[in-house]
């Protein structure tokens, strides 16, 4: 049985585990160092403060628009542009002296008195700093909850060596993300977390498939070695995950071009999720598992003892 499921088209995945877990280990602190030098470019949703979305009639100068906000007493403004070129961003940063309410016309009225020509309030958003605060908590509170959760299931659903394999991996997946945020400075609001949420949910699917893959095949095959056995089953799994990663890849390649400013931070995190979110379950869950020295008597069911034979046993 094993000579026919290991055949020539067989990859030899774990030929290459210690280099791969080398090569995660130094990402992952990459990522760490990181974002404690560069620190995470916060948005609206956990920093508080104003976003205003205004509209030029002709192609914004965002060089003059800044120039412009920091001669009016609005130095900290962050200008950016936002879809087209006649579409500009204006984040501002909490203010205890200015109405909330009456930012939005001030910030309209310097740009069309100083600036020739005319712009338009397409919409204005404030969040209060206690706000983003709490959901910077709360958020960080899901996402380890969600871990603890993923690690309890996949410890009673197969076995604690894998349990600890598919967390590794989320947690590499987690941090690598987060770590490309920080190296590019995009913005990190409520929507590249729930991204993050989802990226840990699709790497989690991976990686359940692969190990009920693995103790399916440690299961029937009586020979081989755990590393053999663990490359028959990711070659088999391979063609579904190619298929699944490339068609989500699809998807997600649309929103990134055609999805707008709005959700360029969200289809980012899971562009990047999916590609990472592979190799985790493949390298970094399988490599773990069979580091912690999982075996097939592991995965064995428990065999139960029947009444009857309890029964016949007693009478003998």
């Amino acid at each position: 049985m094993f000579e026919i499921l290991k055949t020539k088209s067989t990859i030899n995945f774990m030929a290459w585990r210690k280099v791969a877990i080398v090569f995660s280990a130094v990402i992952m602190l990459a990522s760490v160092g990181i974002v404690t030098t560069k620190g995470l470019n916060l948005g609206l949703d956990f920093t508080g403060g104003t976003v205003i979305e205004v509209g030029f009639s002709d192609d914004a100068n965002l060089k003059s628009v800044r120039d412009t906000l920091g001669a009016n007493g609005f130095e900290d403004a962050i200008v950016q542009s936002f879809g087209s070129t006649r579409d500009v961003l204006i984040r501002l940063a909490p203010r205890d002296d200015v109405n909330a309410e009456t930012i939005g016309s001030d910030i309209l009225k310097v740009l069309n008195d100083n600036l020739d020509q005319e712009v338009s309030m397409r919409r204005i958003e404030f969040v209060g700093p206690k706000v983003g605060d709490e959901l910077a908590e709360k958020g960080g509170l899901a996402m380890i909850a969600a871990l603890i959760c993923i690690m309890i299931y996949v410890a009673l659903r197969f076995e604690w060596r894998f349990a600890l394999g598919a967390v590794t991996a989320l947690v590499h997946d987690v941090f690598l993300t987060i770590g490309l945020f920080s190296l590019l400075q995009l913005e990190f609001d409520l929507t590249v977390l729930a991204a993050i949420l989802a990226v840990i949910g699709y790497s989690l699917n991976d990686t359940i498939v692969v190990s009920d893959r693995i103790r399916e095949n440690f299961r029937k095959l009586r020979t081989g070695l755990p590393s053999e056995i663990i490359d028959i089953s990711l070659t088999q799994t391979m063609s579904r995950t190619l298929i699944t990663s490339l068609t989500t890849i699809i998807v997600l390649t649309a929103l990134f071009l055609k999805g707008g400013a709005l959700i360029h931070g969200f289809a980012t995190a899971l562009l990047f999720g999916v590609f990472i979110g592979t190799y985790s379950s493949i390298y970094v869950a399988s490599s773990v598992a069979l580091s912690l020295g999982i075996t097939k008597e592991d995965l064995m069911p428990v065999e139960v003892e029947k009444e009857g034979e309890d029964q016949e046993e007693m009478n003998l």
